[in-house]
């Protein structure tokens, strides 16, 4: 799976993460740091990446709803240090394929994970 990593998250998840197979971009590799969350969650789309983010703001349905966008996942673990947020990051993958969070608004918990998917037209 294509994932982009905000800035708010440590360089050293990108190599950690590399290692379960998933092509892993940073905002701070494409010198997008400091740019809005509309500019990097539109980065993330036209490349076809999910976003993993700290950030609760690129999270919120209002401003990012499920189906605009390539998926965006909100890691919110206790505290931030790289060996939590890769573990919650682990959970979520052990339970959900990220093939199956395409285009999705995913807030992950320590206890508990929000999936929002893109609403579906009815047959006609």
């Amino acid at each position: 799976m294509r994932l982009k990593l905000d800035e708010n998250l440590p360089n050293e998840l990108a190599a950690a993460l590399g290692g379960e197979d998933p092509d892993v971009h940073t905002v701070a590799d494409e010198q997008l740091a400091g740019e809005s969350d509309p500019v990097i969650v539109a980065a993330a789309t036209d490349e076809g990446r999910l976003l993993l983010t700290l950030d609760r703001g690129i999270g919120d349905l209002r401003r990012s709803p499920p189906g605009s966008h390539a998926g965006v996942l909100v890691l919110r673990p206790v505290t931030q240090d790289p060996d939590s947020i890769l573990a919650l990051f682990q959970r979520l993958v052990r339970n959900h394929p990220l093939d199956e969070l395409r285009s999705c608004v995913v807030v992950v918990e320590p206890r508990k994970v929000r999936i929002r998917r893109p609403v579906q037209d009815p047959p006609s």
